[in-house]
């Protein structure tokens, strides 16, 4: 998609004529940005924002008076923060809740990660100022997972979500795979955050493999991420360097605007190759660099996310003989990347959200 930093590429809506008008409340103390939010979020004719509310407190009443499809959550408010207001939400008028932040403060963040737990659906990056040259692209992009989001059935916990028709239970994996699992690599992105923390909770400290993860998120996001799992994961969780070795029972997130890989002698390799599909770091140039190294003795999959970064990759995997999964529509907040896996026939397995980590554990001790 060619974007156009003008604000008539704005009026004019990034995704066309929208078959609903959504209805969008702002949550947000800062008067500036509350109407900047507006301008942006108001420029899209699919998007109708209802109201606006500038702490925690008036935001509960807001709910309750304009019924919204969405919210925008700011953090850091007065008299109710953010996390607490989506808590409350969550519990009396459930919405789709999205946290839009400008810090990008590893600690911050950490905390603003929190309110995934507490309900929230994603946290995005405020967009830049009109006059910044990533204007339009960063407006493009909270307008588009406001749609995105306003669209989410919500299921109060995902632990309770129905398990997807076509699930596989771990048992049914073959004899014929491999023998040895040397790695797992997980591609994420829209509602990937708190489906990789579901996943790593679900493991033990003695789980013998590595572990490598793509998540797309923001600039600058990822260290605030590798906080707030450091809080709940007993696994250790590091943004890798160029360079390291990987260990068992290690996790490794893709570091910010870096494509990552693994090389032989279990090395990964930090690289600016051109991204993919827009995306850098990519699940696939993770994936692909996976199957050159280690080919069927991994096991690989997709979480919740949109597009379709991975599902190509994925196909080759299990083309190698990997244990390939996708995550099911039921449990994922966005179901594009898991959804093309199972597409392309990538996927031999399609688990609920909760079932992942004892699928690991299954084939891992039973591969022993």
């Amino acid at each position: 998609m060619t974007l156009h930093n003008d604000p008539q590429s704005l009026r004019q809506g990034f995704f066309g004529s929208a078959s609903r008008v959504i209805k969008v409340l702002i949550v947000e103390d800062s008067p500036v940005v509350r109407e900047f939010l507006a301008c942006v979020l108001g420029a899209d004719p699919g998007l109708k924002v209802v109201g606006t509310a500038r702490d925690g407190e008036e935001a509960l009443d807001a709910v309750r008076r304009y019924k919204p499809d969405v919210i925008t959550m700011d953090m850091h408010m007065p008299k109710m923060d953010g996390l607490e207001a989506t808590r409350r939400i969550m519990e009396t008028e459930p919405t789709p809740i999205v946290i839009v932040t400008a810090s990008s403060e590893a600690l911050e963040l950490s905390t603003t990660f929190r309110a995934l737990e507490a309900g929230a659906l994603t946290v995005q990056g405020r967009p830049k100022g009109m006059g910044h040259s990533l204007h339009a692209s960063t407006a493009m992009e909270l307008v588009q997972t406001v749609k995105l989001m306003a669209e989410v059935k919500l299921v109060r916990r995902w632990p309770h979500a129905r398990a997807h028709a076509s699930a596989l239970p771990p048992e049914t994996v073959s004899p014929g795979k491999p023998a040895n699992i040397r790695a797992v690599a997980i591609g994420a992105s829209t509602g990937g955050p708190l489906a990789i923390q579901t996943v790593l909770a679900g493991l033990s400290k003695a789980f013998p493999a590595p572990l490598l993860i793509v998540q797309h998120m923001a600039v600058s996001f990822t260290e605030g991420f590798v906080e707030w799992l450091r809080r709940t994961i007993d696994l250790p969780i590091h943004i890798p360097g160029d360079g390291d070795v990987i260990r068992p029972g290690h996790v490794y997130v893709a570091p910010d605007s870096y494509q990552m890989k693994v090389v032989r002698g279990d090395t990964i390799a930090l690289t600016t190759d051109p991204a993919e599909s827009g995306l850098r770091p990519s699940a696939s140039y993770l994936f692909r660099s996976v199957a050159e190294v280690y080919g069927g003795d991994v096991i690989a999959g997709l979480l919740s996310g949109m597009g379709r970064d991975g599902a190509e990759a994925l196909r080759l995997l299990r083309d190698k003989g990997a244990i390939t999964f996708a995550q099911d529509e039921a449990s994922s907040v966005v179901h594009g990347m898991p959804g093309e896996a199972i597409r392309l026939g990538a996927a031999m397995h399609v688990l609920p959200l909760d079932k992942i980590a004892g699928m690991f554990t299954s084939v891992v001790d039973h591969r022993r």
